[in-house]
């Protein structure tokens, strides 16, 4: 097979197996069962296209060769005419170019197979790690290894995590809905996290050789904006589409033209999307007028907003920003907000400030191979002219992260250390 045809067929695969894995849970009400028919249709691509090409449109033959496995699998079970009411004109595959138009029969609104897959996905029956981990593999298409560094667990865990909650999900007969009422909002929360997870790892991809995957980014963006309109009066979803919205604006700046990341406080901010800030500043304004006490996405949407508003760097908020981490610190004593609130008061007070929260989390067990920690540390030492013990800080965090531009990144500042305090 032709490198360059793989690649496509990955590509494909990134974008097309979420919807794909959403209409086959509609269509036979298994999610383990959906993503074994969306793995026999790449399987059949993989095969297939070095020799014929890459179809016009992939992801329309992609469903329409998983749903000719479903039907006769269906066949097989004697569930077929049960069914045949059921799946109406999906059941009638053509030859493609024949075949009905699959993205757009896919691609409802608040009714989307996507968002009813989330919620499946965050059924009570599954615990709250299950619920995050499979979620972040059908929605968000990740590996078992992006999670588990989402989540600073091992590999292993996660995988039981899935392999279980699928087998859960089919033993309880969990229904393919968007629940109502109150079972709604109790499961509003988790999610919530797995969009934000989600949106993240195209944010800052914890792998591979690209420093972001905008189709994830668009994911989770196009699920927060459904729920917010499913929710309207629910402050917390507006704040994580605020949160993200924002975020998002500075794609365009935060990666260079060699591909390379650029940090927060060095992009161009004439190349922040105004459009998503202005978004993101009235989804914030939304939620806060309908929150009593902010939460944590509102915070965050909060802290993102003093960057936003922040014509120039030097411009920022940090005071500002400071005590709305130590807000939020109360909802989530976790040690990675804590890093974050130590990097504010780093700003806003002096390093010194910083490396003192800094220090007390170094022997934080989940901050153990977090590489942030050692980044950070190296950040805070290097402001105070404390180069050489900065270098083996960023050295350590090159070795921890498995993206390559942050690896590089880091290794670009160790040699910069190296060069300003040579090892003795």
């Amino acid at each position: 097979m032709g490198r360059d045809t793989h690649a496509a067929i990955d590509a494909v695969w990134r974008i097309e197996a979420p919807r794909l894995i959403a209409g086959l849970t509609r269509m036979v009400r298994d999610v383990g069962l959906a993503e074994d028919l969306a793995h026999d249709a790449l399987v059949a691509a993989l095969e297939q296209w070095p020799d014929s090409g890459i179809p016009r449109n992939p992801g329309a033959w992609l469903m329409a060769t998983a749903k000719h496995r479903a039907i006769d699998l269906l066949r097989r079970r004697s569930l077929l005419e049960r069914k045949h009411q059921e799946l109406g004109y999906e059941l009638e595959i053509a030859q493609e170019g024949s075949a009905p138009d699959f993205a757009a029969a896919l691609d409802d609104d608040i009714g989307d197979d996507l968002l009813r897959l989330v919620f499946t996905a965050c059924h009570p029956v599954l615990s709250a790690e299950a619920r995050v981990a499979l979620t972040l593999r059908l929605i968000g298409g990740l590996t078992t290894e992006e999670i588990a560094r989402a989540f600073l667990v091992s590999e292993p865990t996660v995988a039981q995590r899935i392999v279980r909650a699928k087998k859960t999900l089919a033993k309880e007969h969990v229904p393919f809905e968007v629940p109502s009422g109150p079972e709604l909002a109790s499961r509003l929360s988790s999610v919530l996290e797995v969009i934000y997870l989600i949106f993240n790892e195209g944010y800052s991809a914890t792998s591979g050789e690209d420093w972001m995957r905008p189709a994830l980014c668009e994911d989770a963006l196009r699920l927060g904006r459904i729920l917010a309109g499913l929710m309207p009066d629910e402050p917390e979803v507006h704040g994580l589409v605020a949160l993200m919205e924002i975020q998002a604006s500075r794609s365009n700046a935060r990666v260079g033209p060699d591909g390379a990341p650029i940090l927060l406080l060095d992009q161009n901010r004439a190349l922040w999307d105004q459009v998503l800030i202005r978004r993101g500043l009235a989804a914030l304004e939304h939620g806060e007028e309908r929150a009593g006490t902010r939460g944590p996405y509102l915070l965050q949407a909060a802290i993102a907003a003093c960057h936003a508003r922040a014509r120039q760097a030097e411009d920022t908020d940090w005071a500002r920003i400071a005590a709305l981490y130590t807000e939020l610190v109360v909802l989530f004593p976790t040690p990675v907000v804590q890093l974050n609130r130590a990097v504010a008061l780093s700003m806003a007070f002096g390093p010194q400030a910083g490396l003192d929260l800094v220090d007390t989390l170094v022997g934080e067990p989940a901050l153990e191979n977090y590489h942030l920690l050692p980044s950070v540390r190296g950040d805070l030492l290097v402001k105070l002219g404390r180069a050489r013990e900065a270098l083996p800080e960023f050295e350590r965090a090159a070795s921890l992260t498995r993206n390559a531009r942050e690896r590089e990144l880091l290794l670009e500042r160790a040699r910069a250390c190296e060069t300003a305090a040579p090892r003795a």
